[in-house]
């Protein structure tokens, strides 16, 4: 791969870690919002679906199983689908089209949850709460295998675990230092967004899903200006 060295790829790299970090906002509110209105289940961080999944199977607590089960169903389809859509090819820009056409999928399929929201005033019977689980499972799942195919280390904005061990690689020397602002970012960005999802639930539950869609779209807007300074057939930055 090319190392940057330009002042406007450079410039073109601070955009997308920004992008990044805001993909992670819209997974922090997501999960806050599926965790407090539907159901303690979490939509991205699939580790904590997969420990509830075990306590259900041992019937410690009460854990409905279904909204689980569906959540890790459809998060593993998007996954599937979004990674067969945006396969890496030579050349590619740092922000590809196909991770914008996926990203608008996710939009759509936020769009969806939002009106299946606001028909159930928040408040959704146990039908809907498995079908909007699935919905967000999916609009997640798709998100995590766009930015996975951009190749950034460290980053996968629907999990915070190795994000966590690779910004300490970074002070440990095992691993870039340049690397830390953009992890930090990650991080940050995740707990503002569960913090602000969480907040718009308490106190303004019908726009609550607002939030994640509005951010995506700004995404997405985000990802064709990059793509306009940099076409897909540029030089790869810097990973």
């Amino acid at each position: 791969m090319q190392i940057v060295t330009s002042e406007t790829e450079s410039t073109e790299f601070n955009i997308r870690d920004w992008l990044l970090i805001a993909l992670t906002f819209c997974t922090g509110a997501v999960d806050a919002i599926s965790y407090f209105g539907l159901g303690k289940v979490f939509s991205a961080f699939m580790t904590g679906n997969i420990v509830y999944l075990g306590f259900g199977i041992g019937n410690f607590g009460g854990v409905d199983l279904a909204p689980i089960l569906c959540a890790l169903v459809f998060f593993t389809i998007g996954s599937y689908l979004g990674t067969r859509a945006t396969l890496p090819t030579a050349g590619q820009g740092p922000w590809p089209m196909k991770v914008t056409v996926t990203l608008a999928v996710v939009a759509v399929i936020e769009a969806v949850f939002w009106a299946c929201w606001v028909a159930s005033a928040g408040a959704p019977t146990a039908l809907m709460i498995n079908v909007q689980i699935s919905l967000l499972s999916l609009a997640m799942g798709l998100q995590m295998a766009a930015v996975r195919s951009l190749r950034v280390q460290g980053v996968f904005t629907t999990a915070a675990t190795f994000t966590l061990l690779a910004l300490a690689g970074d002070f440990a020397g095992s691993r870039p230092q340049a690397e830390a602002p953009r992890l930090a970012g990650v991080l940050i960005g995740l707990v503002a967004g569960a913090a602000a999802g969480g907040l718009l639930f308490m106190h303004a539950i019908a726009y609550a899903p607002i939030l994640p869609l509005a951010v995506t779209v700004l995404v997405i807007l985000g990802g064709l200006a990059l793509a306009r300074v940099q076409p897909d057939n540029g030089p790869l930055l810097a990973r």
